[in-house]
């Protein structure tokens, strides 16, 4: 590969991650209930609004699903494969492909966001212990949910939280089972954006 083609890529996927990453942050906000007075929640409302408000006119949110925000998302992540797949290969994959493929990016995605946000939670507890910081706030909120499952599963060990050894353990079962759904769609770890 050329540098030049190396460089579309790597500013390519940049791209598409962090547009991809806005909406879904956006309906997992929404849907934990996040604060919305929060800077951080604002500005994410805010750069997402010119396309989430259009296409919530066309398509509704369906119960606590801000089925635009997702319907953005997955079409960030098919648009990011389809150009991919023509750097890598000349041509476009079909469209059956395509949508099974974003669908196995977006599910990626979402497991990778909640690694990070969860990695996250624990460095600022460490370090903004019951601080009011936005990120720390939102990390909260975000986590917290996911969390509180595996909490009421482990006994109380005097202030130690070893629930996100759980939750970890759960996410790494679910991309190695991602993966090998990923690779019997055909879909090659190159293409999709976190996998």
């Amino acid at each position: 590969m050329s540098a030049a083609a190396e460089i579309t890529t790597m500013l390519l996927n940049t791209v598409v991650s962090l547009a991809m990453m806005a909406f879904l942050l956006r309906l997992i906000l929404q849907l934990v209930r996040a604060d919305f007075y929060n800077p951080i929640c604002q500005f994410l409302v805010k750069a997402t609004n010119p396309l989430v408000i259009p296409l919530r006119k066309i398509i509704p949110s369906v119960g606590k699903i801000d089925t635009a925000s997702l319907l953005l998302a997955f079409i960030a992540q098919g648009i990011g494969i389809a150009l991919l797949f023509k750097i890598y290969s000349g041509g476009f994959p079909n469209p059956a492909q395509l949508v099974i493929w974003s669908a196995i990016g977006l599910c990626s995605a979402v497991l990778n966001l909640y690694f990070f946000a969860i990695i996250g939670n624990i460095i600022m507890s460490w370090i903004a212990q019951g601080g009011a910081h936005p990120a720390a706030q939102i990390l909260y909120q975000i986590t917290e949910p996911v969390m509180m499952p595996f909490r009421k599963l482990l006994p109380s060990m005097g202030g130690l939280d070893l629930s996100p050894i759980l939750v970890f353990l759960c996410i790494n079962v679910l991309e190695v089972l991602l993966r090998h759904v990923a690779a019997s769609a055909g879909l090659h770890p190159v293409l999709v954006m976190g996998l």
